[in-house]
């Protein structure tokens, strides 16, 4: 019987195309007000007729994702809700907005505090998320929010402006407003670092780690002591995360993020 091996560059094509193949099970949609808009996608359940709830995940990607494809921002999280061994057993929606180029999720002031008004692609992620909702049979005790880098700001940002919105957060290499910490001491949060980030450096986490300390609350953080600015590979890759993720709930959520 004859063996055929793979080159590099064809096993890399290989990839390409099942990743591409992968994206596609994400509906590829455009969320518009009466000005902007903001390209995302959006992943359903494999049932979705089902008669229940679903949790919902959002994901804020990186400063390197930002445009207008409404494809790049899927480049480090499709793989893990599309994983096979996950897919069956964490059913869910998972929706990825992508922030256009020059513009941030999240802008903090130069004292490190949170900007009283948030960026205009993050009030329109804001309306996306009440519409999201409002649509598909979403748990509201149930909706989680993880980001990466420019992400991670974003997802400190926004469970400071909604606290009793979201059930759980995973900020992975990111920082935030240490004076937010008594406004979201109850959220369960897992943050993530490289130790030898030069990018984002881990004091930031470190000090949002600290300051939820500091006012009881009791957040998990994990940092490699030999990664850098890559830590989502590792963090995406935890055994535990998704069991823990999921396993989160709120007994009183807010209807509605504008409320």
């Amino acid at each position: 019987m004859r063996q055929f091996l793979l080159t590099p560059l064809c096993f890399f094509l290989f990839l390409t195309s099942l990743r591409a193949q992968n994206s596609t099970l994400f509906d590829k949609l455009i969320y518009t007000d009466r000005k902007d808009s903001l390209p995302y996608r959006l992943l359903k359940p494999v049932n979705p007729g089902a008669k229940e709830l679903f949790p919902l995940v959002i994901f804020l990607h990186g400063s390197g994702e930002r445009g207008s494809d409404n494809e790049a921002q899927l480049k480090h999280i499709a793989n893990l809700f599309l994983d096979p061994k996950y897919r069956g057993k964490y059913p869910c929606y998972v929706l990825a907005p992508q922030c256009p180029k020059g513009q941030l999720w999240a802008q903090q002031n130069r004292d490190g505090s949170i900007s009283k008004e948030p960026t205009t692609p993050m009030k329109l992620l804001i309306t996306l998320i009440d519409s999201v909702t409002s649509e598909f049979p979403i748990d509201p005790s149930r909706i989680y929010i993880t980001g990466l880098s420019m992400g991670g700001y974003g997802t400190w940002d926004l469970i400071a402006r909604y606290p009793h919105k979201f059930a759980a957060a995973v900020p992975v290499c990111g920082g935030g407003d240490e004076q937010t910490a008594s406004r979201i001491k109850h959220i369960p949060v897992w943050a993530f670092h490289g130790a030898k980030d030069t990018i984002v450096a881990p004091k930031q986490s470190r000090a949002m780690i600290k300051a939820l300390q500091n006012v009881g609350a009791a957040p998990g953080y994990t940092e490699y002591p030999d990664i850098a600015h890559t830590s989502w590979i590792q963090a995406y890759q935890e055994p535990h995360l998704l069991p823990w993720l999921f396993n989160q709930k709120i007994d009183a959520p807010s209807s509605k993020l504008r409320d």
